[in-house]
């Protein structure tokens, strides 16, 4: 009997883990904003792309606001990212799971790719998963600044590959999101038939969109940091890099290297004192 591979999307591997502008009108829009992060660890300074408005304005509106004084570094993992912004993190107990916490609104993706991309030092919103944001809109407050780990051309070369040959199953999977009360319905109903006949044409409807679509490629600007400097390239546009540091990344790299617990939380928590727009 042809067995039934009809899934539903898996979690995104983040969940959600996900005022002043910081240019008036009339100003001079290639002014970045620089924001200083000041943490128990050290300060690290970032800069916000003006390419991604929505993200930067929110970003200094919650700075202004307080909202991350006091919160964790509630993520942490060595040669991938650490991430912060949970506002159930402030004054958590140990071993409290954290992450869902959010400020009640989502911003909508602003890929600006490949030209931003996540390498080293890269700082980008998380989000939660595909299965339940479709449109990959990002958390309201949490963020990420990715340490990442230097490729070869030869495994950047077969992560092109594998992305290429992936995205039959991926464009499935939007296609299978939009058919969820007809799924879980026939599977309610052991309609082995009916799910079958839903994944043939599904599966037919993706590989004929597949088709259409240029194959992947990295461009010399991303090879080139992915084989220098390192970074997390699967997750290229998949969430939205609005910024990156430009000076304490040394404070990242000591982030990076403290004990965690199962959850990847840190086993002595790293404090975000207080984020300040420069």
């Amino acid at each position: 009997m042809k067995k039934i591979v009809l899934i539903l999307l898996t979690i995104s591997f983040f969940g959600l883990m996900a005022c002043k502008t910081g240019n008036k009108k009339g100003d001079n829009m290639d002014k970045e904003t620089l924001v200083k992060i000041e943490t128990t660890l050290g300060d690290i300074k970032v800069k916000l792309y003006n390419e991604t408005p929505k993200h930067r304005d929110n970003f200094i509106k919650l700075a202004k606001e307080g909202v991350y004084d006091g919160t964790l570094f509630h993520r942490v993992i060595k040669e991938f990212m650490i991430q912060a912004g949970d506002p159930e993190s402030k004054n958590a107990p140990k071993g409290k799971m954290l992450g869902s916490g959010d400020v009640g609104y989502t911003i909508p993706a602003e890929f600006v790719y490949p030209k931003y991309f996540h390498k080293r030092g890269a700082l980008s919103a998380a989000r939660q998963g595909d299965n339940v944001n479709p449109k990959k809109e990002s958390s309201g407050c949490q963020f990420y600044i990715v340490t990442g780990k230097v490729y070869n051309d030869t495994t950047l070369i077969n992560m092109e590959r594998g992305m290429n040959e992936n995205k039959v199953t991926l464009i499935f999977n939007t296609l299978a999101q939009k058919h969820m009360k007809d799924i879980y319905k026939m599977r309610k109903n052991n309609d082995e038939k009916g799910l079958l006949e839903l994944q043939d044409k599904l599966i037919a409807q993706a590989e004929e969109e597949a088709a259409k679509q240029p194959e992947f490629r990295f461009t010399p600007e991303q090879v080139e940091a992915y084989t220098t400097i390192g970074g997390t390239p699967h997750l290229d546009g998949e969430y939205t890099v609005f910024g990156e540091v430009v000076e304490g990344m040394d404070i990242v790299d000591k982030i990076q290297q403290v004990k965690t617990d199962r959850s990847d939380r840190p086993e002595e928590d790293v404090k975000i004192v207080k984020v300040e727009v420069e």
